[in-house]
């Protein structure tokens, strides 16, 4: 269902370090846990401090992207930051979804930080019991 490959994430991390505090890179890459729970796919994203209002979230195709920006925390003007660990900017994360889910009915929950979608399975692609010997109304020939 997932595919997951991002072989700069670590090279991103350093140079965001390097560049200092506050300084803006390209998109991060946003922590997620998935699994199936019954007839859908469960997709949980950690975005703690960010606000459901900057959270973007589309399907195009079979790729789903959710887009998310942190803004730095509001500060009076005669603040002296002295230390700087959370990461700022834009965060980002695609997944390739199977053409066996259900695009059209994903759930969009956000909850102490956490976005869930839940993704259905399909109904063509839930096991289904065949008779034999039974044929399909579409295919009988009438004399």
């Amino acid at each position: 269902m997932l595919m997951r490959t991002d072989p700069f994430r670590e090279l991103d991390r350093l140079a965001q370090q390097l560049m200092g505090p506050g300084t803006w890179s390209r998109p991060s890459a946003i922590p997620m846990d998935a699994y199936r729970e019954g007839d859908e796919y469960v997709v949980s994203f950690d975005l703690p401090g960010v606000s459901p209002e900057a959270i973007d979230i589309h399907v195009e195709r079979n790729i789903l992207t959710v887009r998310a920006e942190r803004r730095p925390a509001e500060r009076a003007e005669d603040a002296q930051l002295e230390l700087s660990e959370r990461p700022l900017g834009v965060f980002s994360r695609q997944i390739t979804l199977a053409d066996v889910l259900d695009t059209e009915r994903i759930a969009a929950d956000y909850d102490a930080g956490v976005l869930t979608l839940r993704i259905p399975i399909t109904e063509r692609a839930k096991p289904r019991r065949i008779s034999i010997g039974a044929k399909p109304e579409h295919q009988q020939i009438s004399s």
